[in-house]
C-alpha cells in the first residue's frame, strides 16, 4: 500500500523541478553569453529561490537528495517512502 501524499508535496515539488529547470537553462545561456547582466540577476534569483523551495520541502516532508546534501530529521527518516522520484 503506498503512502497518502497532501496535495502541497506535489505542489511543492513540481515548483522546485520548474525553477531548476530555469537554472539549467539559464546555465546554457550563460556559457555563450557570460556578460549577460540580466541573466545572471535571474540565474542568481532562481538558485536562492531554489535553496528556499527545497528547505521547505524537506522541512516538511523529508530530504530530496543523498550523500549529505539534505539533512536528516530525527528519527532517521531516509527509509521512509516514497522518495521524490517515485512519485
Amino acid at each position: 500500500m503506498s503512502k497518502q501524499l497532501p496535495p502541497e508535496y506535489y505542489q511543492l515539488l513540481e515548483e522546485i523541478q520548474a525553477v531548476d529547470f530555469v537554472l539549467v537553462e539559464l546555465n546554457h545561456y550563460l556559457n555563450t553569453h557570460p556578460d549577460d547582466y540580466d541573466a545572471i540577476e535571474q540565474f542568481n534569483n532562481n538558485v536562492k529561490r531554489s535553496k528556499e523551495l527545497k528547505v521547505q520541502f524537506e522541512k516538511k516532508f523529508g530530504p530530496l537528495m543523498g550523500f549529505g546534501r539534505s539533512y536528516s530529521n530525527y528519527p532517521w527518516d531516509w527509509d521512509d517512502t516514497p522518495w521524490p522520484w517515485q512519485v
